[in-house]
């Protein structure tokens, strides 16, 4: 039987580094964390990205997040999405999934919530480019969407649409 070639080359076929490079700075993944008290509590961490050099699109979506209202203390849910195209660093996801949970017990504004997520995640992980946008349920009858980016996304990436329908109500 003729052995396969592999598509990349003999110096490509893998990770660059072990399995572990990179991760010891993670104080998170791996053990029993407590949900943050707050967002601004919340550690986000990142890993180093596995393909720097590549132009690709890294999607998150958080389908049953909630927050708080700040003036009645009434839930809010959203539906958020979020993409970005990392630069050196990636999100680690047990850290963001901690970091939206820290807003169940938070009151801000939609618009608030969404843009400030989107903030922190630029700040922690300095992508090429990010958007989010927040598809909140309706609270007096009005559903807000919030979307946010931080500028035009590069050329040629593939981006493809967030695929959130817009709300219609029962019927």
């Amino acid at each position: 039987m003729a052995s396969r070639k592999s598509a990349l080359p003999a110096n490509k076929t893998g990770p660059k580094t072990g399995p572990k490079a990179g991760l010891a700075g993670l104080t998170l993944l791996g053990q029993a964390a407590p949900l943050p008290a707050s967002p601004e509590a919340a550690k986000l961490e990142t890993v180093p990205n596995p393909k720097p050099e590549r132009l690709y699109l890294i999607r998150l979506v958080q389908p049953e997040f909630t927050s708080l209202c700040p003036l009645t203390a009434q839930p809010d849910f959203a539906h958020l999405v979020i993409d970005y195209v990392p630069a050196k660093r990636i999100v680690e996801s047990k850290s963001l999934k901690l970091f939206l949970g820290s807003f169940r017990n938070h009151g801000a504004f939609h618009e608030d919530c969404t843009v400030y997520i989107g903030e922190r995640l630029v700040a922690a992980m300095q992508p090429r480019w990010l958007r989010i946008g927040g598809y909140w349920y309706p609270r007096g009858g009005i559903p807000i969407d919030v979307f946010w980016q931080t500028g035009k996304p590069p050329a040629n990436l593939w981006l493809p649409d967030q695929a959130v329908p817009g709300y219609r109500g029962r019927g």
